[in-house]
């Protein structure tokens, strides 16, 4: 059965999101232990049973088609090059900000056609924040207050900043802010009066950028595609742009080496 990602009801990604977060934050509210994978990024049982929960869901709704997730034994490109569909998963999108329990951390659930985001949800547990999109129907954020459990959903961008010569809004990594990134804003500053910088965990970066929060958000340094994958879904449905900065074209997925090139959202 060959899948058409039209056919694909949100509704059912948003709510796997959602259980995988309610499976986190269960981990979050106590003590937990801390493991290092080989490429020394931090690995707690919150990342696996949020793992757990979104690839069985996954393979009962669409059995046919594959899953790419961080916390999973990647397939060979030589295989996953054929790929037509599949999902691209990170459980826990910073785990550093999940460990330091500030609350800036994600779950991201992407679908990829060909090389290119055509779905994701992006949902922000501790912030009660879910951001969402599929190609050609635009994208949403939806939030609840703590008080109540009823969404509030919104399109976006929620804003636009039309005077960037006057003030922009530049957000940039909390963990993770290199000295090219730092140099791309020094420069940045040159083009307009003001500019506001905000420091962000995940890739709750680029969702402000889809949001209208933000104006830019410099990545002048690694990523991986899964860290990407979901939230550029929502970029690109909110009109603006995720692209390479050294070619300007769009950043591209399913690539021979899953490692982002460096790139700017705006």
């Amino acid at each position: 059965m060959i899948m058409q990602f039209e056919t694909i009801d949100i509704k059912d990604i948003k709510k796997i999101a959602i259980e995988a977060g309610s499976k986190i934050l269960e981990v979050y509210a106590r003590d937990f232990s801390v493991e290092y994978k080989e490429d020394e990024s931090p690995l707690t049982e919150a990342d696996t049973l949020s793992n757990e929960v979104i690839c069985n869901a996954l393979k009962h709704l669409y059995p046919d088609t594959p899953i790419m997730s961080e916390e999973n034994k990647q397939t060979d490109f030589e295989i996953r090059k054929n790929w037509d569909y599949y999902w691209c998963i990170d459980p826990i999108d910073g785990t550093k900000e999940f460990i330091k329990k500030n609350g800036e951390f994600t779950v991201n659930i992407a679908l990829i056609h060909k090389n290119t985001p055509v779905l994701g949800v992006v949902y922000a547990p501790v912030l009660n924040d879910i951001y969402y999109a599929k190609k050609g129907e635009g994208a949403f954020k939806e939030s609840a207050s703590n008080q109540s459990s009823e969404f509030k959903t919104q399109r976006l961008p929620l804003k636009r900043n039309k005077n960037q010569e006057k003030e922009i809004f530049v957000v940039a990594s909390k963990s993770h802010l290199s000295e090219e990134t730092q140099s791309f804003i020094d420069d940045l500053a040159l083009s307009t009066e003001h500019l506001r910088l905000v420091s962000k965990g995940s890739s709750l970066k680029l969702c402000m950028v889809a949001e209208g929060e933000a104006d830019i958000y410099p990545r002048l340094a690694p990523t991986m595609e899964w860290d990407t994958a979901a939230a550029d879904a929502v970029v690109r449905e909110a009109g603006k742009k995720t692209v390479q900065f050294e070619s300007g074209g769009p950043v591209v997925y399913n690539k021979e080496n899953l490692l982002n090139p460096w790139f700017v959202v705006r």
